[in-house]
């Protein structure tokens, strides 16, 4: 059975940057497409970013693209979100998630997510 724990939230002043890790156990990682979602104080959760099981492909929501980066490590069981020149707007409970197997890395529409990290807390404020 898959499990996914994420890691490396914090405080971080905007332009600074943040690297979280979703650590993977239990299963296979390589069938598994992993996005990264988000959820802002008080809104919904969101799409920031996926990665297709064998890192080939990756998908980013618009408001962070050029900004962040997704990558995989199989051999570890991690993957990691790299964001840069954060903004008060990137705010938010950070979590990795995953589909079914072999899912497509697409943000639109809202994918169907079947397991979920425990969520780490990012703030992006002077």
């Amino acid at each position: 059975q898959l499990q996914l724990v994420e890691s490396g939230g914090g405080l971080v002043q905007p332009g600074g940057s943040l690297r979280l890790s979703c650590l993977a156990y239990g299963t296979v990682l390589d069938y598994y497409t992993i996005f990264w979602i988000r959820q802002p104080p008080g809104k919904e959760r969101e799409g920031v970013s996926c990665i297709t099981g064998n890192g080939f492909m990756t998908s980013y929501a618009d408001s962070v693209k050029g900004r962040f980066t997704i990558s995989r490590d199989n051999a570890k069981g991690t993957i990691d979100l790299q964001m840069n020149d954060l903004k008060p707007e990137d705010t938010g409970v950070y979590y990795c998630a995953a589909p079914r197997m072999f899912a497509l890395c697409e943000l639109s529409p809202d994918p169907q997510l079947n397991t979920w990290g425990q969520g780490t807390p990012v703030t992006v404020s002077e």
